[in-house]
Order: C-alpha cells, then sequence, then structure tokens
C-alpha cells in the first residue's frame, strides 16, 4: 500500500513536501495544491541524484531555485536542491506561468562582453586586472536582463572611465569550464579604432584595474593567459565569428 505523501508545516506559511517513488505526478501535483490552500510557499528538498525526483518536482508545478549545500538532513550534511511553489505563481496552464517553470530549470550560461579597442598603430588596449595575475581586454559580466552590447559600454565606462560605444559583434568564444568556473560565451565588440592619447583619459577602477595600456599582439601574449590571447588574436584577424577557447 503506498504511503501517503508527507506535508510538514515547516515554518510560518511554508509547507515542505516529501514523497516516494511510488508516487504519480499527479499525487504531488494533487498535494501541492491543497498544500497552498493554506500556505503561501511549498517546496520540497531532492537529492542532486535523485533525477526521477527532480522529474517529478518540475512537473507538479514546482520551481528549481537552486542547490542548499551541506544542509543537515538526519545526522549527515549533504546537498539538496530546492524546489517550490508560491500561491502567487501563475497557473501552469497559462502560457506565462509554464513558461517561468520552463525558466527555472533550463541550462543557462553566463555571458561575458569585452571591447576591442585599438589605436593607430594597430595596438590592443588591455587591462591588468587586479583579481588575476593575467592581462585582458576591458569588459566584464553581463548582467540578467542586459544587452550584452549595453553591457559591455557600461563595464569600460565603469573600469576605465571612457565613453566608448559598442560597435559590432566581431568574435563569439565558447570557453570551456575552468579553474572554478563554469562554461561561459565570451562576446568581443568592436570598440574602433582611436588615437593612443586616450589612453590619458582612463580613470581606472581601483578595486578592479591595477593597469591598461595599449600593446602589441606580441606584448599581449607575454601578458595574457593562452586561451586570453588567442581570442584577442581571433578578434584581431577577424574571419572566423566563432570561436572555442580562442581557436
Amino acid at each position: 500500500m503506498t504511503q501517503p505523501i508527507d506535508v510538514t508545516t515547516v515554518a510560518e506559511g511554508i509547507a515542505r513536501l516529501a514523497w516516494s517513488h511510488e508516487h504519480s505526478v499527479e499525487d504531488v501535483r494533487r498535494e501541492v495544491s491543497a498544500a497552498l490552500g493554506q500556505h503561501a510557499r511549498v517546496e520540497t528538498w531532492v537529492d542532486p541524484d535523485d533525477k526521477t525526483g527532480q522529474r517529478m518536482a518540475t512537473w507538479s508545478g514546482m520551481h528549481r531555485e537552486g542547490v542548499m549545500r551541506g544542509v543537515t538532513v538526519g545526522d549527515e550534511a549533504v546537498d539538496r536542491v530546492v524546489y517550490a511553489r508560491l500561491s502567487t505563481d501563475a497557473p501552469l496552464d497559462e502560457p506565462g506561468g509554464f513558461r517561468s517553470l520552463l525558466n527555472s530549470f533550463l541550462p543557462r550560461k553566463r555571458a561575458i562582453s569585452q571591447m576591442l579597442i585599438r589605436d593607430q598603430d594597430g595596438r590592443v588596449l588591455v587591462c591588468q586586472l587586479t583579481y588575476k595575475a593575467d592581462w585582458d581586454l576591458p569588459g566584464g559580466v553581463v548582467e540578467v536582463g542586459e544587452s550584452p552590447r549595453l553591457a559591455v559600454s557600461r563595464e569600460v565606462e565603469e573600469e576605465l572611465g571612457l565613453t566608448v560605444p559598442a560597435g559590432d559583434l566581431l568574435l563569439t568564444d565558447w570557453l570551456p569550464p575552468w579553474g572554478g568556473w563554469d562554461d561561459a560565451i565570451c562576446l568581443v565588440f568592436d570598440g574602433g579604432v582611436h588615437d593612443a592619447s586616450i589612453a590619458e583619459g582612463i580613470v581606472k577602477q581601483e578595486r578592479e584595474i591595477r593597469d591598461a595600456q595599449f600593446c602589441s599582439v606580441a606584448e599581449v601574449r607575454e601578458r595574457a593567459t593562452d586561451f586570453t590571447a588567442r581570442r584577442i588574436e581571433a578578434a584581431v584577424a577577424g574571419g572566423s565569428a566563432y570561436a572555442e577557447s580562442g581557436i
């Protein structure tokens, strides 16, 4: 005989569900709906290795919120994927409600926007960063909901005090997982050709930028990591609009 789904009030307005693989999606969905009649939030914690449990949580209408690391379950510190549905969430039979559910668990990639600013001698403006030893193009992470083109101009202004509109996209470079980072997409935009005196107007954001200089491609190779140098060389050379780690 199948045991009932466990519904526990863990805090005011919050219920936590636990079920076995014997239960169906319809069973879980029904309990979620019933619990939301008495609570503002219904959640469940699922083992990261329990793919069936994660699918059950999703198709019962609960949004994936993230991973809680090192939470105590019994006497053991474990990781748990948190799923939840709020009483204010749009119904799943509405397009916005279903899209929101999908958006909670579909893969997302980090986007990085950089700018290739050159002088009349073909040198490239690169920055020495405070949080890593090597040099890189100016730019940074694109914020959620932000245009990559606007993001790179924002970053250049914040980091260097320069107002440089982003031009055409020169290169899309996929960065594989590295050094604790997940993979990412790096978009290199054309910052145009300027007189080298533009560097005299740089106002460094001291928290992130140690130095900024125009460097030849050979000098970039000496100062940057291999994959950064390859990306810069690919952007300068033009031709292929797509690379993976600069190749």
